[in-house]
């Protein structure tokens, strides 16, 4: 294997230990975001566009030579009668199995390359979106009791003014009694004061009468009088 296929496959075997890593279950989107955010990967990550593009050039160069390289070695075991030269048939299978090897390996590398960086981005959105979550819970329930105890307060003042009213409606009852006892202490009153007024203007009465009964008496008495002197004059 040269030198740059063994580079390949060391590549691909960082890959495929990377790809186990990233889907461990018990290594949460929390902890890998908190690992994506840390100094020494922040500081690479700054150019992440440019290694994923240099190293997908790169195996995209080192594809196209494997699959050139098959194509090469391809050729003469399908068309040249190697069976009469036994060495010769082992040499071209070798080199076609290292070109088909260097191809797959390239082809894995490259093909790993792109779910590795999927991985990375589902990764840190699944963070992204848990943490966005978490706050809107954490939101919801700070908005909830905010409105739970609103409508304690609401519910107090109701209970207070209810009260409030209850007492209000009490004194008003009080008073209301107490208006109508006066109103029958009042009636009683009146009525009595009533009675007095009967009595003493039949009292009155009476006594005009007896006055006009003297009068007339006193009248006739006069006249009488007048009459005895006439007559002594006489």
């Amino acid at each position: 294997m040269t030198l740059q296929y063994t580079f390949i496959a060391t590549f691909l075997y960082i890959e495929i230990a990377v790809v186990i890593l990233l889907l461990l279950p018990f290594v949460s989107p929390a902890r890998w975001q908190k690992i994506f955010r840390s100094n020494i990967v922040l500081s690479v990550s700054g150019y992440s566009y440019i290694y994923f593009n240099v190293f997908i050039a790169i195996l995209l160069l080192l594809f196209i030579d494997s699959i050139r390289e098959v194509n090469k070695y391809a050729v003469p075991v399908a068309e040249v009668d190697l069976k009469h030269n036994l060495d010769s048939e082992n040499l071209a299978h070798m080199k076609l199995f290292r070109a088909q090897r260097n191809l797959y390996i390239t082809g894995f590398a490259m093909f790993l390359w792109f779910i590795i960086r999927r991985l990375i981005n589902l990764t840190a959105e699944q963070a992204r979106l848990s943490a966005e979550s978490e706050a809107s819970q954490k939101q919801a329930k700070s908005a909830n009791d905010v409105a739970k105890r609103l409508m304690e307060e609401q519910d107090n003042k109701r209970n207070k003014a209810a009260e409030d009213d209850t007492a209000e409606e009490k004194s008003l009852a009080q008073q209301l009694d107490k208006t109508k006892e006066e109103l029958v202490k009042f009636k009683q009153d009146y009525k009595k004061a009533k009675l007095d007024l009967d009595a003493l203007r039949s009292q009155a009465e009476g006594t005009n009468k007896e006055y006009d009964r003297l009068l007339k008496e006193y009248s006739e008495l006069q006249k009488k009088l007048g009459d005895d002197g006439s007559k002594k004059g006489n």
